[in-house]
């Protein structure tokens, strides 16, 4: 009986080795790719979704018009930039319900429209394949109370 082991684990010896490094490789660096696309996929949603609100929140506060969509821009690439992102030309739009986008009561649609690229993906195979649409969307109201302009 213990010779028959012996002729076992002598033919044996060192594979399991081998198939752990192998199959490690093929299933963990695929593994580790996916993980590392969705985690900066979710930064690029959470950093959009505090650009908006805080470019609604900028745009609110000012006092005219031509500086409010200023502050929007610099509080949208500022939200961005905390996340490691910059903020693409003409993406952020700034919409007012009423004719006057800061009256009293009126409400002021913020939205931003990009993509984000996914890492380590040559240009060559397209832009539309190598990076995830992402867009938010935020409706900030005036105050009611504002004083006069």
């Amino acid at each position: 009986m213990s010779t028959s082991n012996a002729s076992v684990t002598g033919r044996d010896g060192g594979s399991a080795v081998i198939e752990f490094i192998v199959i490690g490789v093929l299933v963990l660096i695929p593994l580790s790719y996916i993980a590392m696309c969705v985690m900066r996929v979710q930064a690029a949603s959470v950093a959009s979704s505090l650009a908006v609100r805080e470019a609604g929140r900028a745009f609110v506060s000012a006092d005219t018009v031509t500086d409010a969509q200023a502050r929007a821009v610099a509080a949208a690439s500022l939200a961005l930039s905390d996340q490691g992102f910059t903020l693409p030309v003409r993406s952020l739009r700034v919409n007012c319900s009423t004719g006057q986008c800061l009256d009293p009561e009126s409400t002021v649609h913020v939205e931003l429209d990009w993509a984000v690229d996914l890492p380590w993906i040559p240009e060559f195979l397209g832009k539309e394949r190598t990076s995830i649409p992402i867009t938010a969307r935020r409706t900030m109201p005036v105050d009611t109370y504002r004083g006069e302009q």
